[in-house]
């Protein structure tokens, strides 16, 4: 059955919790065993463990919602992780000054949904696709977290 945590009951779409079958010999439901709707998001990004096996329900998880990643593909460093199933992502760049033909850094801040299927912390590297708006402020949801400790790959440009 799922986590309740929540007011409301909380339910996959499309998997029939409950689901009595007419004969009396039959299981109670069709499909697999644990009943769970997952799904791949594509754009060689794999399916997280968690999100086949958990039994969390969010309707925002683009691996067992209903939320297609579309768009684009961006990725940054965790910089706070206060808020419930959101995170802030800090994005650095730098700019280029004519004038001085020279560069300065700056940064921008995304709001990042983050599935229950993820354990993040601040400092980690983390990617995120964009999908419709979830809320006021957040169009992105984690596809990939790496670890703070370890390498994102081979040695090359990094953060500031």
């Amino acid at each position: 059955m799922a986590e309740q945590n929540e007011k409301a009951f909380q339910k996959q779409l499309g998997v029939n919790v409950g689901f009595q079958s007419k004969k009396p010999g039959q299981k109670k439901a069709p499909g697999k065993a644990g009943q769970r709707y997952w799904k791949n998001v594509g754009l060689g990004f794999k399916t997280p463990k968690e999100a086949i096996e958990g039994t969390y329900v969010d309707k925002k998880c683009p691996f067992t919602g209903n939320i297609s990643i579309r768009g684009r593909i961006l990725s940054g460093i965790v910089k706070s992780t206060k808020m419930n199933k959101t995170i802030i992502v800090r994005r650095n760049y730098v700019h280029y000054i004519k004038k001085y033909a020279r560069y300065e850094k700056r940064h921008s801040n995304l709001a990042v949904h983050v599935s229950p299927c993820f354990r993040v912390n601040e400092g980690d590297i983390v990617t995120c696709g964009q999908c419709r708006p979830l809320s006021k402020t957040v169009r992105f949801n984690v596809l990939r977290v790496i670890p703070k400790g370890q390498k994102a790959g081979k040695k090359g440009f990094s953060a500031f």
